[in-house]
């Protein structure tokens, strides 16, 4: 983004992005905000000092699923959903957080992810189901067969976890990867196979498939913010 700023305090339409996250969880009614900080944490726990967040500290970035780690202790006793996103996800969309959680309560699976279908996935990790349609995993583009970089459903990083399971499956997982990184996506098939409830729930919209990795795709989320696409809190 060739910005010095954290990724999630990057501008969007005027505010920073992660504000965008923020708005959407306090409307769909989730009640503990935690955010993983780490590069220049001082400025983002300085920006948001008037949002209703808590912090957690990843010192050292060893991927996705080491941030979750960091932010553990905040599930320690609870026994309900817990909603993972990420903070550079301004198109986030209330509507989806809503059915993810109406799925988890239909049951209180050990994971909900929600996927979206994407024309052009390229750089997704794709959502691979048996012959019934059941879920069995995610495959990263670099690891993925010819015909599984044809499948178009993508993983959005959006999950609901039911916590104990999340916590559990926290303690499996390996960075056993060339970039001996811990891995969040590695999570629901570690639960899957030890016979827990994981499903797949495309109810993610095309919009929150854009992504803001470079300064044209910044300047794409910004006009549909602008135009007024973009779901806003509903008014009480």
């Amino acid at each position: 983004m060739k910005s010095d700023l954290p990724k999630v305090l990057v501008p969007v339409a005027g505010r920073p992005m992660v504000e965008y996250v923020i708005d959407a969880l306090e409307a769909a009614a989730i009640d503990r905000i935690v955010l993983v900080v780490g590069y220049r944490s001082d400025l983002v726990r300085e920006t948001l000092a008037h949002r209703r967040v808590e912090f957690a500290e990843q010192a050292e970035q060893l991927g996705t699923g080491h941030a979750v780690m960091v932010a553990a202790s905040a599930l320690a006793g609870h026994d309900g959903a817990a909603l993972v996103v990420t903070g550079d996800s301004p198109m986030i969309q209330i509507s989806s957080i809503r059915k993810l959680l109406a799925n988890y309560d239909d049951g209180h699976p050990a994971c909900v992810l929600g996927t979206a279908f994407k024309d052009h996935p390229d750089g997704l990790g794709r959502i691979v189901r048996d012959g019934s349609g059941r879920f069995e995993g995610i495959v990263e583009q670099k690891d993925a067969t010819p015909q599984q970089r044809a499948i178009r459903e993508v993983n959005m990083s959006t999950y609901v976890f039911h916590a104990p399971d999340l916590l559990m499956a926290l303690q499996k997982l390996g960075n056993n990867n060339a970039q001996r990184e811990y891995y969040i996506t590695d999570c629901p098939a570690i639960l899957r196979k030890m016979g827990r409830d994981v499903r797949a729930l495309p109810v993610l919209e095309p919009i929150e498939a854009l992504s803001i990795n470079t300064p044209e795709e910044l300047q794409v989320v910004e006009q549909v913010i602008l135009e007024g696409r973009r779901a806003q809190p509903e008014s009480t």
